[in-house]
């Protein structure tokens, strides 16, 4: 799946956020389990290496949202849809939604996002591109943020999301809740451009 090509095994939690403990072993535990394959999706290499804003976001918000120690529990993984390019008998996800939870005061709080490292072209594919060949790499290209409504994530998903979509700080969140899905997605350039309903600490 992974020799070749500029597709690599990327991880989902990155080491990182998970390298913590109140001892050393719980700490090397935990960065061993980031290590498995089921912490890990086929992501373009650019993808996964080059992620600085959607990387960013975690550090973002733990320094100017989360308050009381400062911990955020995370919620990530890849959205299958019909429209994933097959490659080498394997589908290639080109959405990963990531939910941050944490406390802002006293109260609970949660915000969505998802990365697209859908192709850029005019009409998005159900197989790669035209042309390739089961061994040619779909072509995975430059990808983009997105704040998004966490009951977005849910019907994307099929994730009980129910407790954290009460509390989402996005404000379009409230003050849309029937929109269509991916109707009020917000582009994302830089973390300053998230859009949250209160105002982050200094």
């Amino acid at each position: 799946m992974y020799a070749r090509n500029d597709i690599d095994c990327g991880h989902l939690v990155r080491r990182a956020s998970a390298v913590w403990g109140d001892t050393r072993v719980e700490a090397a535990t935990a960065n061993e389990d980031t290590f498995h394959y089921t912490n890990a999706a086929p992501q373009a290499s650019k993808f996964d290496q080059g992620l600085e804003l959607w990387l960013g976001l975690e550090t973002y918000l733990l320094r100017n949202a989360a308050g009381h120690g400062r911990r955020l529990i995370v919620f990530t993984g890849p959205i299958f849809s019909d429209v994933d390019p097959v490659y080498r008998d394997v589908e290639i996800p080109l959405l990963y939604f990531e939910v941050a939870v944490f406390l802002e005061g006293d109260s609970l709080a949660a915000t969505g996002y998802v990365v697209d490292q859908t192709p850029q072209l005019k009409d998005l594919p159900d197989v790669p591109h035209p042309g390739a060949t089961q061994d040619e790499a779909p072509p995975l290209g430059p990808f983009r943020t997105f704040q998004v409504p966490i009951r977005d994530h849910a019907v994307l998903t099929g994730l009980d999301l129910a407790q954290l979509s009460v509390v989402d700080r996005m404000p379009i969140a409230a003050a849309l809740p029937t929109a269509q899905v991916t109707s009020t997605w917000r582009e994302l350039t830089s973390p300053e451009c998230l859009d949250l309903d209160f105002d982050l600490q200094n």
